[in-house]
């Protein structure tokens, strides 16, 4: 799967874009003349230039703008290529720009027939077709804009397949962390192989400290998801004792603590009174108890399960997560979370579409979608991942039929699409914390296949650990 950007002019008339102005880049020339911000090596194309297979991108919105990054990229790019051909570039006939995986850790220009799927530097690959030129240039720029790689005139060559990455590096109070079964020394190292900072634990039964600890001790924040009773969460008695339990965590030194857990589903909450205004008045509570104890610890509001499934949008099993969430931002849960908590786990597409997915286009299936749909009602606020993760059998055989869906996912994809989700994330300015659903659990059953998640894989391997360390400073 292939998304990148496209802007051109077509048609009868050549119609000259106007690119933003861009900003004085130092640069490193061929012979190495230095100034501090960007250095420049001219590359020998392997397979670019002319030698290589004519890209062929998909169709995109012609009005659709890049993020700051990309323009950042594009600019590094038309700044040298201005000063390679002597041309002014204000005005180009076309640009495109993909952000992707490349397959050797020089960037340069992959040999033909490479797929960006292989390799773990992430790079922009830029084409630039001047106004009154034929030809079309290729670059590539490094993902954090300190090498530009001339790959020669595009025309019929360029790089083949992949799944690009939209988005810039991980970058301000964005982290990523992983959901641990076991925090034995395997997964500590995988962990830290991938660049996470925080590990999470669901909780249950009062075993919050010694998590707490054992987090600390491995070097990792921890976020303890809390899950108490559902057969008390309509007495209010119950919802102070609990908001008592999460100040205990708060005060032995959870870094943050998520309230609940899926509670639109019956699940986790009573069935035929799941109810998003008693849920807020037990959020309001935890929140006030836990800042109470320790105004450090992060309070994330339960990350109701994605679902579309509910006539109107309830049930007595369950209600559609907008209309849950729509009803708790009515009941004031903005107030009382630093964060809101949002899962998405039933991906089969990279995330940078928001179509394709052979099932339906319903948005619970795309991240982008996700991530909109989840802070609809709640806007100024910042979400949190609390769950991300992609399943596929590879490894282990079929998938049982309540997750087919997943059948033909596999551990590159996953690996490659966890590395989108990081940079879409970071890049949206809407996400504080990314968790991985999951690290390291074993189970594969007809009920729940969740090793199919784990990025530890069956044969102790780890695809995703480089996928993901790839695109976090």
């Amino acid at each position: 799967m292939k998304i990148s950007r496209i802007f051109g002019v077509m048609g009868l008339f050549c119609v000259a874009l106007v690119l933003m102005v861009a900003p004085n880049v130092g640069h490193v020339g061929a012979q190495g003349n230095q100034t501090p911000a960007i250095v420049i090596i001219t590359a020998t194309p392997q397979g670019g230039g002319t030698g290589g297979t004519e890209v062929q991108p998909p169709t995109a919105d012609p009005a659709a703008t890049a993020a700051p990054r990309e323009w950042e990229a594009l600019n590094v790019a038309r700044s040298y290529l201005s000063k390679k051909i002597n041309k002014n570039l204000k005005y180009v006939t076309s640009w495109t720009w993909d952000l992707m995986m490349f397959p050797d850790t020089s960037l340069g220009c992959p040999a033909q027939g490479e797929s960006p799927l292989k390799g773990d530097t992430a790079g922009y690959r830029i084409t630039i077709q001047p106004l009154g030129d034929s030809n079309v240039y290729e670059l590539r720029v490094k993902f954090d804009l300190t090498k530009v790689f001339d790959c020669g005139i595009a025309g019929t060559g360029a790089t083949a397949g992949g799944s690009p990455i939209t988005g810039p590096v991980a970058t301000g109070s964005f982290e990523l962390g992983g959901h641990a079964k076991e925090l034995n020394a395997e997964t500590v190292q995988r962990m830290k192989e991938s660049k996470m900072r925080w590990v999470k634990k669901q909780v249950r039964d009062g075993s919050g400290p010694a998590y707490i600890s054992a987090a600390k001790a491995a070097g990792f924040k921890i976020l303890l998801g809390v899950v108490g009773d559902k057969n008390q969460v309509m007495n209010d008695a119950y919802l102070d004792q609990y908001a008592a339990w999460l100040a205990s965590l708060a005060q032995a030194g959870a870094d943050a603590i998520e309230v609940w857990n899926e509670q639109n589903l019956d699940r986790e909450w009573l069935n035929g009174q799941i109810s998003p205004q008693q849920y807020v008045k037990m959020l309001e509570k935890a929140y006030k108890a836990i800042k109470a104890a320790n105004p450090n610890t992060m309070v994330i509001s339960g990350a109701p399960a994605p679902t579309g499934g509910a006539a109107g949008g309830k049930s007595a099993a369950f209600w559609n997560d907008d209309v849950y969430m729509a009803e708790m931002a009515a009941a004031g849960a903005g107030q009382f979370a630093d964060c809101i908590g949002l899962h998405y786990n039933e991906g089969i597409v990279s995330p940078n579409q928001a179509s394709g997915d052979p099932r339906d286009s319903y948005p619970t299936r795309y991240f982008a979608t996700m991530l909109d749909r989840g802070l609809a009602s709640f806007p100024g606020k910042v979400a949190c991942f609390t769950e991300l993760g992609f399943l596929t059998p590879e490894g282990y055989g079929a998938l049982p039929a309540g997750f087919a869906w997943a059948q033909n996912v596999t551990i590159a994809q996953q690996a490659q699409w966890l590395a989108e989700a990081v940079v879409r994330s970071a890049s949206s300015g809407k996400v504080r914390m990314m968790i991985v659903w999951n690290v390291d659990f074993p189970l594969y059953d007809g009920g729940d296949p969740q090793a199919g998640y784990a990025i530890i894989r069956r044969d102790r391997s780890c695809p995703a650990c480089a996928k993901l360390a790839s695109v976090i400073p």
